[in-house]
């Protein structure tokens, strides 16, 4: 069948809507008709020549769509049985898409920690032969983002990658939930662990920050201090649960001052989610001895952060690095849609605009104006 895609040709170029090839799913995969897409900064970092990715291969990896079609040996859901009532899948199902899907066989899927799975299926963006479903009218062979390229009408993925959920979920916030969200609330929930009653620091407020702040109130901290440039972004995450917040204006020092005032001696959590160097070694410095940073945001490859190595031992504390929100993401998806349905988790607030494929460009120059949180792409 014919679908239309966002094909990236290279850093630094605009991407190219194009009419495109796709083939049947084969063994073990699903086809999906896209409902919606979210426009993610780790996307931009490949366009902006930050991260190297093949090129000839469609964008998008924050997405949802509808089951149409599911190949030879996928696990059926029995009829009749709820989404979560057991495994599988059926036509029709809503259902988000993992840019990792893992393979549940690897040391890391047994051991429970499948956001670091090493082998997931589909890997190397579906660019060689016995995961090639996806080419140019004149044959040239096109690759799919994390394995999804979410940025299409339709796609072909491997059904661990397409994890059922209450199709009563709105499709926006299925999108958002396949990246930005569960990374966000699973890196104060899961990750770093936050308890009720203790003070966390959210440094960056993009949609990542955001659901991170939702993900520190829905387990109880306070207070909770969001930092940002933007101050339409921070009445965003007072909203989502933020107690306090503070203006970035470049001055580090002042911005120490402010936050200890609050916080005084240091947070017992600070979650970095912007991924720049300064903003890294700041939420080192913003804990309190026995306290831990989380490092969420991703930067340019390469980069490196520094810190004081002996005042980091000496005090005890404690960094991590939050990959996925440390999800499973066939028990993560599930779970953060009912606590949204339950009224939980204000996942509305971080839609800043709907879409069309062709508003791409646009939503990405957004993007690097930092102006809003998500742009979502509608299909439908």
């Amino acid at each position: 069948m014919q679908v239309r895609g966002a094909v990236f040709d290279g850093p630094h170029r605009p991407l190219r809507i194009e009419l495109l090839e796709l083939d049947a799913p084969g063994p073990g995969e699903v086809l999906v008709r896209m409902v919606a897409s979210g426009v993610c900064h780790s996307d931009l970092h490949v366009i902006d020549g930050e991260w190297s990715r093949a090129p000839g291969i469609v964008l998008g990896h924050e997405g949802a769509g509808v089951v149409e079609a599911l190949g030879p040996g996928v696990p059926t859901r029995p009829e009749g049985e709820p989404v979560g009532g057991s495994a599988g899948l059926r036509v029709g199902d809503l259902v988000v898409l993992a840019w990792t899907a893992p393979c549940g066989r690897c040391t890391a899927c047994r051991g429970g920690e499948a956001w670091v799975c090493t082998a997931p299926r589909g890997t190397g963006y579906r660019l060689s032969p016995e995961h090639l479903r996806m080419r140019r009218t004149d044959g040239t062979p096109i690759g799919t983002y994390a394995g999804i390229g979410t940025w299409a009408e339709r796609q072909v993925v491997a059904a661990e990658a397409a994890v059922p959920i209450d199709p009563a979920t709105s499709p926006e916030i299925a999108a958002l939930i396949g990246c930005a969200v569960t990374t966000g609330v699973g890196a104060a929930m899961d990750t770093a662990r936050v308890r009720p009653g203790e003070s966390v620091v959210v440094i960056g407020a993009g949609g990542v920050g955001v659901s991170v702040v939702m993900g520190a109130a829905l387990a109880g901290a306070s207070p909770i201090l969001a930092i940002d440039t933007a101050p339409a972004n921070l009445a965003v995450a007072r909203a989502a649960g933020a107690t306090h917040t503070v203006i970035s204006t470049g001055d580090d020092e002042g911005l120490r001052a402010a936050i200890l005032a609050i916080v005084p001696g240091g947070a017992d959590h600070a979650l970095e989610a912007i991924g720049l160097t300064r903003t890294i070694e700041l939420a080192v410095e913003l804990i309190r001895p026995g306290g831990t940073a989380t490092l969420v945001g991703m930067t340019p490859q390469g980069e490196r952060a520094g810190i004081d190595v002996y005042r980091f031992v000496e005090e005890g504390k404690r960094l991590l690095g939050s990959n996925y929100g440390s999800a499973v993401p066939a028990i993560a998806f599930p779970r953060i849609a009912r606590l949204y349905a339950a009224g939980r988790l204000p996942l509305d607030l971080l839609v800043t605009e709907r879409i069309e494929l062709d508003g791409i460009e646009g939503a990405l120059e957004a993007m690097r104006r930092r102006d809003g949180l998500r742009r979502v792409v509608r299909f439908d």
